[in-house]
């Protein structure tokens, strides 16, 4: 199809395509993959002509998909859902990327949708332009030229990334509406998702595809020899559940004996996927030390919309009580982290989540058996500070530790609160269990030698609780796992 632009420069775009109604999610999520690859296939044809001819004639454009859903009733669903409604009528839209990859996601929210409401959804091509960059990102034959590089100036002929389109206003609750004042369906736009999608593969050197509901932080590698070691195991069990294992780049495995081999230079944040059905595995993501990694890793993961996500690291020991080896089960958070506070003041309260404490706790039982009272002699509950500068004992240190005793923390690190925090800001359900590994305020510095028996003895048994507690996690129903604690006043209807 023929238009043209102010430029006077014609823009090509597919055939144009009807809104159409559905009252089966699976017949809509459909829709959606017919659409998007339409869309994408137009823009790579169009593309790999301009890049094999020079410059081209015209410009070539085409949209994202859309779901859109219109309710003109007050009636109130079943109030023990935190999702899969809206609160009022109006209409509500979400642009959509990548529908294979999130058809089991779509499906359900569609799904809840329709059976909450008794109402169709409309799905159809959008006003959102599809960037090529994201238009060929799954097409390996295809390259996007450096600015420069190619015989012409791409965002002349192709829609290219806009930062402006790119944000987290629907989370951040900041009262984000679409052009034609539809409200959001979903948490994140498409253009956000093909955003963090393309990150992701960047900083872990493995596909989105390969991430699993259930997500372990950790900031050591000593647990991703263990998670392997842990993976190989399983995949000799033919009724573990698990299909594969999956490494830093992109190397999948289904044979516990088959070598895996690390490439030359690890990517910033090397991750792990022990993958079963239908993504309801474990990934593990080595986010290595500091906040910032761990607001960049939760910020690119939860546009997957993982159903949990747990940090299983290491900690200074605060109370002279404790032992090297213990295990802190965060109940609350003093966050000195200072990433996340633009997009979360320091004031808004981080809850302990119920679900998650209880799955950590059965686990620490079932692993070191000990259970009750007797539990107390290796694991303490209470708040884990997480600060900005790791070296914080060389500073004049009397103000950080009169806060700390304040808050009553038992325990402090760099990540903890950040991944708590996004998990917070994003609906992923999240939970934080640290291992003692020094005690600073003591003099139980970590040294070479000391560190080593630590994580000969400690490491492995620390990473089993993290997996027992993400397996007890897959069995708990989603709405309970998802409960309105994490909700505001006005939600999207999609998870």
């Amino acid at each position: 199809m023929n238009k043209h632009s102010g430029s006077h420069l014609p823009i090509l775009t597919p055939a144009p395509a009807d809104h159409e109604s559905f009252d089966d999610a699976g017949a809509a999520v459909e829709r959606l993959i017919q659409l998007y690859a339409e869309a994408t296939g137009f823009l790579q044809e169009h593309f790999r002509e301009a890049i094999s001819s020079g410059r081209p004639q015209a410009r070539a454009r085409a949209f994202y998909p859309e779901i859109r859903f219109t309710c003109a009733s007050f009636e109130q669903t079943d109030s023990r859902l935190s999702f899969g409604h809206v609160a009022q009528p109006g209409t509500y839209v979400t642009t959509v990327t990548q529908p294979e990859l999130f058809a089991n996601y779509l499906r359900q929210q569609i799904g809840l949708l329709i059976q909450n409401h008794h109402l169709p959804v409309s799905i159809g091509p959008s006003d959102t332009p599809i960037p090529v960059h994201f238009a060929v990102a799954n097409d390996a034959a295809i390259s996007v030229p450096q600015e420069g590089a190619a015989q012409f100036i791409l965002r002349d002929f192709f829609d290219v990334p806009d930062l402006t389109t790119t944000h987290d206003d629907i989370v951040n609750g900041e009262g984000f509406l679409y052009p034609d004042g539809a409200h959001p369906l979903a948490p994140f736009t498409a253009q956000r998702i093909d955003y963090s999608l393309a990150r992701l593969s960047h900083y872990t050197a493995t596909s989105p595809q390969h991430f699993q509901n259930h997500v372990l932080f950790t900031n050591y590698q000593f647990y991703v020899e263990e998670f392997e070691a842990f993976a190989r195991t399983a995949l000799a069990d033919p009724d573990s559940g698990y299909e594969s294992f999956v490494g830093p780049g992109y190397q999948v495995i289904t044979d516990a004996e088959a070598p895996m081999h690390m490439p030359a230079k690890l990517p910033q944040m090397p991750s792990y996927h022990l993958t079963r059905k239908d993504g309801q595995g474990i990934t593990l993501v080595n986010i290595g030390v500091g906040p910032s990694n761990a607001k960049t890793a939760t910020d690119h993961i939860a546009v997957l919309r993982p159903h949990a996500w747990l940090m299983v690291g290491h900690c200074a020991g605060l109370r002279n009580s404790q032992r090297l080896g213990d295990f802190v089960l965060a109940h609350a958070y003093l966050r000195e982290d200072k990433v996340l506070d633009d997009d979360l003041p320091v004031w808004v309260p981080i809850p302990p989540l119920a679900e998650i404490q209880t799955a950590l706790e059965s686990a620490v039982e079932e692993v070191t058996e000990l259970e009750g009272y007797e539990l107390k002699r290796i694991m303490r509950t209470g708040t884990v500070a997480s600060l900005d500068n790791r070296n914080w004992e060389l500073r004049e240190h009397e103000g950080p530790v009169r806060r700390l005793s304040q808050s009553r923390a038992v325990a402090l690190d760099m990540e903890s609160a950040t991944i708590a925090a996004n998990g917070f800001r994003f609906r992923v359900p999240y939970g934080t269990l640290l291992c003692v590994s020094d005690k600073p305020l003591h003099g139980e510095l970590k040294l070479p030698g000391m560190a080593s028996d630590f994580y000969k003895t400690q490491v492995a048994r620390h990473l089993m609780i993290g997996i027992r507690a993400m397996e007890c996690l897959r069995d708990m129903p989603l709405e309970r796992l998802h409960s309105r604690k994490l909700r505001s006043f006005e939600e999207t209807a999609f998870l």
